[in-house]
Order: structure tokens, then sequence, then C-alpha cells
């Protein structure tokens, strides 16, 4: 087993999480894993970044398959002993002027965005060491999604006690009301992408709180943040960041020194902790 540290960033063969995995290579004393679904994308990513004098490692990871997010645990676990550093940043988004009928969008942008990021978070939160950082990629669009709400879903969702099970079939009960036809009726906002992010960023303040209640003395800091608008294949050429300016907030917030024991369980813009 290595006693090398070991950081790993979901989703990172291209955009956000490429430049994620960039600054971390230059950064980060350990060993950093970029990971996509397609081998072959995620291979070329990694020579992209080995032309530029970085050492970046691979590994396959889909966050919809369960099996593959245990492929990689159990190899983070029997390597590495567990993960210093884990960033959620694979996510996906349906363009504008997408034709696909928006319950099918919501079941899809809600099973990656939500239930995958969820499931990696299920089998590799036990394995944090202590010290640990987690980083919960979000979107300030979460924000906004989130005054879109009835006020009664705006209250759950600022809950300081609801459980997983809750936010889970909150989210459930979003994909259902689409299929219905009757999100809007009760109470929800007219974008997935929104809804989506709303359950990751609630869902990191649910899971700092486990953590300050079952692992206090580890000093594990766990939030989740907004890149702002960059310039992706998911936000298009008019984003105001380059790749790398939106890998800022994501990386200061993976390497938040030993001593911190703040930001956690927060929402982090800009570097910033944004009122929820």
């Amino acid at each position: 087993m290595s006693n090398v540290p070991v950081a790993v960033v979901t989703g990172s063969n291209k955009g956000i999480g490429l430049a994620i995995v960039r600054a971390l290579c230059k950064q980060f004393p350990g060993d950093v894993y970029l990971t996509s679904r397609d081998p072959g994308r995620g291979q070329a990513a990694v020579a992209q970044l080995q032309q530029e004098g970085l050492k970046p490692l691979f590994h396959q990871l889909d966050i919809d398959d369960l099996q593959s997010i245990r492929a990689l645990r159990d190899f983070l676990k029997e390597k590495y002993g567990g993960i210093n550093v884990l960033v959620n940043n694979a996510g996906i988004a349906f363009k504008v002027q997408d034709t696909t009928p928006f319950p099918i969008q919501a079941e899809v942008t809600l099973k990656t965005n939500f239930f995958g990021t969820r499931n990696v978070c299920t089998e590799l939160l036990p394995l944090m060491k202590p010290y640990g950082r987690v980083v919960n990629v979000s979107s300030m669009v979460s924000s906004s999604a989130l005054g879109g709400c009835s006020q009664e879903l705006q209250q759950k969702f600022r809950s300081d006690t609801i459980t997983e099970e809750e936010l889970v079939q909150l989210m459930n009960k979003f994909v259902e009301d689409t299929k219905k036809n009757v999100h809007q009726k009760e109470g929800w906002p007219n974008t997935a992408y929104g809804v989506s992010k709303i359950g990751v960023t609630v869902l990191s303040r649910i899971q700092a709180r486990l953590l300050n209640e079952n692992r206090k003395g580890d000093h594990i800091l766990l939030n989740a943040c907004c890149p702002g608008w960059v310039r992706t294949d998911m936000a298009g050429p008019q984003a105001t960041k380059s790749p790398d300016e939106g890998a800022e907030t994501p990386v200061y917030l993976a390497l938040l020194p030993s001593n911190a024991d703040a930001p956690h369980g927060q929402f982090v813009s800009n570097k910033t902790v944004k009122p929820w």
C-alpha cells in the first residue's frame, strides 16, 4: 500500500475537470487521477497534460455506473488505503435549444448530476483520510433555481435537519412531477439542471453535517462550489471565464491547509462563502 497522497477528479477529460487536474498536478503533493467514462478520451487528456510536463494518472470512471464507481473505490483502497482529495466535477447539461422532452431531460440530468454524484460520495466518502478534502462542483444556478422554488420547497432545501433520504425523495418527486406535467404547479422551477444542482448543494450540506457527527476529529472539510461561467462545451464560447479560471475555486477548496477548520458545508463562489 502506497503512502503517497492521492487526489481524484471525476469527469476530468475536458473542460473545468481537466483544468482542475492540471492545477492539482502542479500544486498537490501526490498522485492525481484524471477520470473519464471513455478510456480513449481519458488517455488522450492525460497525454495532453504530459506534453505540458505534468504527470497525471488515469482511471476509468462512469458515475452513472455503480460497478465503475466501486471498481475505482476498490482500486484506491488497495493501492492507497484511502483518498485525500475528491473533486466531484462530472456533470451534464442539455443545451437550451435541445428538443428532448423536458421529463426526459429531467430524468437524465438528475441521474448524473445528483444521483451519480451521490453514489460516488456513498462509495468514496468512507475512504476519506483524516484532513481529507471533498469538493462537490455545483453552480450558482442552484441559488437562482432555489429562488424559483415555492416557499415550502425553499424551506425544505434550506433546512439544517433535512436528511439524505428526504432529499432523495424530493429529487425523485421533481422527476415524477415533470412526467405528470405538474412540476411548476408543485412549486418547482422550470430547470432540470438547476434542480440537479440544488440537489448537489443540499447534499453537500447534509454530508458535512454527517462528517461533523461521525468523524469530528478527522478534520475533513467538504464543500459545494460554483466555478463560475466558464467557456466549456457545456456553457459555450460566450462565457466569461477560461477553464483554468473556473478551476480556481474548486482547487482552492481541494487544497485547504491542514490547520483550516472552514469553510465546511458551505456554498463557495470566487473563493467566498455565499448565503444559501
